[in-house]
C-alpha cells in the first residue's frame, strides 16, 4: 500500500506540473488524498490467514509465485501491498533467468522459506517505490516554484529502496537461525534426558522433537517425520537440514548422533556438554544485545545536545560572520 501511495503521490505532481491551473490543483488533491488513503489502509495490521497458521514447516515452493505472493506475503505486508508486488512478478522472473539473486541470498531465502522470484518482485516494487518517493519532497519546492529535485537523488532513492528488501531478509535469517539453535539446545537436553532413561537414539530423539512450539520445533518435527516416512536415518535428515540452513551446531548434532547410532558410541555426556556450550554462547549474545542496545539508546540524547548547540550558537556564528 506504501509502493502505491507514493505512484499515486508522483502521479497527482507529475499531472500537476503538466496540467496548470484548477485541473492541476483538482488532481494534486485528489492524488494525495487517495495517497494518504491508501497509506492508512496498508499500515492496519492483518489477522494471519487459519490456512498459514496451520501449514506446514516445510518452505513452499517457487512454482506457484503468485500465489505465495497472495498467501505467504499478505501476512507480513497486507493484501493490497501484496497485490502490488504481484505485478512485478513478470519482471523478477526476467531477472531470475539472468542470474538474480546470488547464492549467498538464495540460502538466506532458503531460510526464511520464501521464493527468488518473490523476493525479486519486491526488490523491483521496492525500487519503483523509492524511486518515485522524492514525488512527495518536489510538492512543496513545485508549489512554491523553487523547482524540482535533482535526478541523482531520484537514483539514489530506488537504489536504496531496492537494497531495503535484502536487508530485512538476512535480519529475519539471523533470527530465524538464533531460534532454530536454541531449539537444538532444548532438543539436546530432552535427547540425554531419554537416553539417561534408557531409550534409544532414535526414540530419544523422536520423543525430544515432539516438545515445543514455533518455526524451530516444528521445522524439526517436519524433517524427523519426512525421514521417518522416507526411511532415513534422523540423523542424516538433520545433517542436510544444518547444511541447508547453514546453522553449523545442527551439522555437529547429527554428527554426534551418527556416531551413536552406527557405532553404539555413548554420547550422552557429549550431548550434554553441547546443550551447555551452546546455552553458554547463547547467554553471551545475548548481553551483548543488550549492551548494543543500551548504547543506542543515548543516540537520541547525543541529537538532541548537537541540536540545542547549534540553536545556541547559530545566531552568535552568523552575527560574526556578518561582520
Amino acid at each position: 500500500m506504501t509502493a502505491v501511495a507514493v505512484v499515486v503521490g508522483g502521479g497527482a505532481l507529475f499531472g500537476t506540473i503538466a496540467v496548470p491551473g484548477w485541473i492541476g490543483a483538482a488532481l494534486l488533491g485528489g492524488g494525495f488524498g487517495l495517497g494518504l488513503c491508501l497509506l492508512v489502509v496498508g499500515l492496519r495490521p492483518s489477522r494471519p490467514r487459519l490456512s498459514r497458521v496451520l501449514a506446514p514447516a516445510e518452505p513452499p515452493s517457487s512454482t506457484s509465485d503468485g500465489h505465495l505472493v497472495e498467501e505467504v506475503l499478505a501476512d507480513d505486508i497486507g493484501p493490497g501491498a501484496a497485490r502490488v508486488v504481484r505485478v512485478a512478478i513478470p519482471a523478477a522472473r526476467a531477472l531470475h533467468r539472468a542470474g538474480l539473486p546470488g547464492e549467498r541470498m538464495t540460502g538466506e531465502l532458503k531460510v526464511v522459506g520464501r521464493s527468488p522470484v518473490v523476493h525479486l518482485s519486491i526488490v523491483v516494487t521496492a525500487g519503483i517505490g523509492g524511486a518515485l518517493a522524492p514525488a512527495l519532497g518536489s510538492v512543496p519546492l513545485a508549489l512554491a516554484g523553487v523547482g524540482s529535485l535533482p535526478a541523482w537523488l531520484w537514483i539514489l532513492a530506488g537504489i536504496i529502496g531496492a537494497l531495503l528488501p535484502a536487508v530485512q531478509v538476512r535480519a529475519a535469517a539471523a533470527r530465524r537461525r538464533d531460534e532454530l539453535r536454541r531449539g537444538i539446545g532444548a532438543v539436546l537436553d530432552l535427547t540425554a534426558i531419554a537416553l539417561a532413561g534408557g531409550a534409544g537414539v532414535e526414540q530419544a530423539l523422536y520423543g525430544a522433537s515432539g516438545v515445543g512450539v514455533g518455526w524451530a520445533p516444528d521445522r524439526l518435527r517436519a524433517t524427523l517425520n519426512g525421514a521417518r516416512t522416507t526411511h532415513t536415518d534422523p540423523w542424516v535428515a538433520l545433517g542436510r537440514l544444518g547444511a541447508e540452513l547453514d546453522v553449523g551446531e545442527l551439522v555437529e548434532l547429527a554428527a554426534t548422533l551418527t556416531l551413536a547410532g552406527t557405532e553404539g558410541a555413548r554420547v550422552r555426556a557429549s550431548l550434554t556438554a553441547k546443550a551447555a556450550a551452546l546455552r553458554s554462547h547463547q547467554q553471551t549474545g545475548a548481553e551483548a544485545d543488550a549492551a548494543s542496545a543500551s548504547e543506542r539508546m543515548s543516540l537520541p540524547v547525543i541529537g538532541l545536545f548537537a541540536g540545542y548547540l547549534i540553536f545556541i550558537g547559530y545566531p552568535a556564528l552568523a552575527q560574526v560572520l556578518a561582520l
